[in-house]
């Protein structure tokens, strides 16, 4: 339905502005008057329901500005047919052209405002208060600018129009003279601020005060990401050690390399540096790092790992049976950090010729919130969780079961009477349009079955909690240090957090998450694209998942939970299992999913259930034993190698203070 409205909408905006020539040479100042106003709404209209589609005429160079000068010429083609005075006519082109002029000028000081307050780095959690940034300039006046300059012209093309119905050209100066007043007055504010930001503290002065902060705080671990288009899609990999970091006994520091990524960051009291330039990123106050953490392999991480005093540990986002969870590039690390002993023994099949003492296995301390199956209380209807991978960043890396049997292991599904929640990976669509196509086709089709299953009490009932949710989530916003200002606003508004608003930040997860769950009732099935609900707790929701190969299977595991690996090109078994080891406690399904109705048998008779002792053994053997815990493990791991790191320092301080004396000894003769 809401596809068709956007169509409709689309239509209605293309008649509009083929409207406006006709009525313009006809002449009809009420029809186009009445052409107008649909061009007007209904541009607004798109903006907020089909901003694709608005990018789409922009590059056409139909943008914005265009179309509002295409409406504004054919005006002055309808005054000029009507036979307006010239006078008029010399002065609505001046106006409108003045308006424009202004429109340029505006916007010229506008990205010289923005420029002036882009500074070298952004911090978190660290209190620059010191610094001079001045405030940045009111929403009104700041953002979305060109959109209201453009708007601006009502009051001229409102009055014109009303003058040439009335035949009287009063309301036509009044309208020029409050548009030309009203953009003159937006102006002239604008330089104001312009004149405030001039004041920006040099790059030399941030760079000082963030560095005093650093120097005092005295950051022992770093967590180090990079990635090249940086989005809410990509920075789970930095969410989810979040929680980690801050139970570790030595003091962490968060440093990302794109500015994007404050805007999808979690909660946390952990100082945060955005540092975009290689060079600035040398000139941080990080000499007491003794272990800096890479969540992922990026091209940036070269900038971190030349630094030779600490110790470089890639942790990953995951353990999979993917190749990027062992791939070749690990070998610049100082040490690699898996899950368990299926990590270390990935790597060790590879032969990439790394160390068998440089694999240490610390478990998942971010399985913690994920109950166990015995803890699980059934609904009345089962609970299957289809969490498919993404189609990778090549053919050869695909793994994802959306392309070949997604849509009709759906449609099985939907004939077993089960309940499904559907969570898709982030990046689902981005590089296969087969891939977007098989995820749309699945979204509709459990629409179209949540339709069938009386969704007018549901649909009350998610009506009613929707308000609470948004607040819920615009607390969380605000306790995640989110807001709508730029850098410098960020910079100007870092201050040490209190460390107790971690207890009010969990509370109302878990109150969105109840309110949430519940208002979905028994039945209805669930399209998860958001953040929240969160993984770990649709994992708390599923009497059994499907899924690829991938890390979610691997976190599934914790659950003890039944699951299905999705075996797409049809190998036989045992093929299958030797491949890849999260299969050892699976249920495969093959492409044409004929098996499905004997797997979803092991959620209605548990009794019936054969792998169970399977994934018993397969829990360890992926994540490691539960004593001592995950978090224990990691912690000892992180304390062991920075101590390490610090005994080799004084090893080589010691080494180049002796080779200093033997130097010394020799120039006086004496050695």
């Amino acid at each position: 339905m809401r596809g068709v409205i956007d169509l409709l909408l689309v239509l209605l905006l293309g008649v509009g502005f083929v409207a406006l020539p006709v009525f313009a040479l006809l002449p009809s100042p009420w029809g186009f008057a009445a052409a107008a106003a649909v061009t007007y709404v209904v541009d607004e209209v798109l903006h907020v329901r089909a901003p694709s589609f608005v990018r789409r005429l922009a590059a056409l160079h139909l943008d914005r500005t265009m179309r509002f000068a295409v409406r504004t010429v054919m005006l002055l083609a309808l005054a000029s047919q009507m036979d307006a005075p010239g006078v008029v006519l010399v002065t609505a082109l001046a106006v409108f052209s003045g308006h424009f002029a202004m429109m340029m000028l505006y916007t010229a000081v506008h990205h010289a405002i923005r420029r002036r307050r882009v500074l070298p780095l952004v911090v978190r959690n660290l209190d620059l208060s010191e610094l001079p940034i001045p405030q940045q300039p009111p929403a009104v006046l700041y953002r979305r600018h060109l959109r209201k300059l453009l708007h601006l012209d009502l009051p001229a093309h409102a009055g014109l129009l009303a003058a040439l119905i009335a035949g009287t050209w009063e309301p036509a100066y009044a309208g020029f003279a409050l548009t030309v007043g009203v953009t003159v007055a937006a102006v002239l504010a604008l330089l104001g601020q312009y004149r405030r930001v001039r004041r920006m503290p040099a790059r030399d002065e941030v760079f000082a005060e963030v560095n005093r902060q650093l120097e005092g705080y005295r950051p022992e671990v770093a967590l180090y990401f990079s990635f090249a288009a940086v989005s809410r899609d990509f920075m789970y990999q930095v969410n989810m050690w979040i929680e980690t970091l801050e139970q570790l006994d030595l003091r962490p520091v968060i440093i990302l390399r794109e500015r994007a990524s404050f805007r999808y960051l979690s909660r946390t009291w952990i100082p945060v540096v955005c540092v975009p330039k290689a060079d600035d990123l040398a000139e941080l106050e990080l000499s007491g790092v003794r272990v800096v953490l890479y969540p992922g392999n990026a091209g940036k991480n070269v900038h971190m790992l030349r630094v030779a005093e600490a110790k470089h540990v890639f942790i990953g986002h995951g353990d999979s049976d993917k190749l990027a969870s062992s791939n070749r590039v690990s070998k610049v690390y100082d040490e690699i950090w898996v899950a368990g002993r299926a990590g270390r023994d990935r790597y060790q099949r590879v032969r990439h010729a790394i160390s068998d003492s440089a694999i240490v296995e610390v478990g998942r301390p971010q399985l913690s919130p994920i109950r166990l199956h015995a803890e699980h209380v059934p609904g009345p209807l089962p609970v299957v969780l289809y969490a498919p991978t993404w189609e990778g960043w090549s053919d050869d890396d695909c793994h994802t079961s959306l392309i070949p049997m997604g849509v009709p292991l759906i449609e099985k599904l939907l004939t077993e009477n089960v309940r499904i929640v559907y969570k898709p990976h982030p990046l689902t669509g981005k590089r296969s349009a087969e891939a977007a196509a098989a995820d749309k086709a699945i979204r509709e089709l459990l629409r179209a079955d949540n339709e069938r299953r009386d969704p007018a009490e549901v649909e009350a009932a998610v009506a009613v909690v929707r308000p609470r949710l948004r607040e819920i989530q615009t607390r969380l916003d605000e306790l995640a240090g989110r807001h709508g200002g730029d850098d410098a606003e960020q910079m100007r508004e870092a201050r040490v957090p209190d460390r107790a608003g971690a207890a009010e930040w969990q509370e109302l997860r878990a109150e969105w998450h109840r309110i949430f769950w519940e208002s979905q009732g028994a039945v209805r099935h669930n399209v998860i694209l958001n953040q929240l609900p969160n993984l770990y707790e649709c994992f708390n929701q599923a009497d059994i998942l499907i899924s690829d190969v991938s890390s979610v299977v691997a976190d599934f595991v914790a659950s003890l939970k039944p699951y299905v690996l999705t075996n797409a090109r049809d190998l036989p078994d045992h093929e299958f299992r030797a491949a890849y080891t999260t299969a050892g406690g699976a249920y495969l399904l093959d492409r044409e999913c004929t098996r499905l109705p004997e797997i979803l048998d092991s959620v209605r008779a548990p009794h019936t259930d054969p792998m169970v002792l399977d994934r018993r053994t397969l829990k360890e053997y992926v994540l490691g034993p539960d004593h001592p815990t995950s978090m224990e493990r990691f912690n000892s791991a992180t304390n062991a190698l920075a101590a390490m790191g610090e005994a080799e320092r004084a090893e080589a301080a010691m080494e180049a203070h002796q080779a200093i004396s033997a130097t010394a000894l020799r120039r006086t003769g004496l050695g």
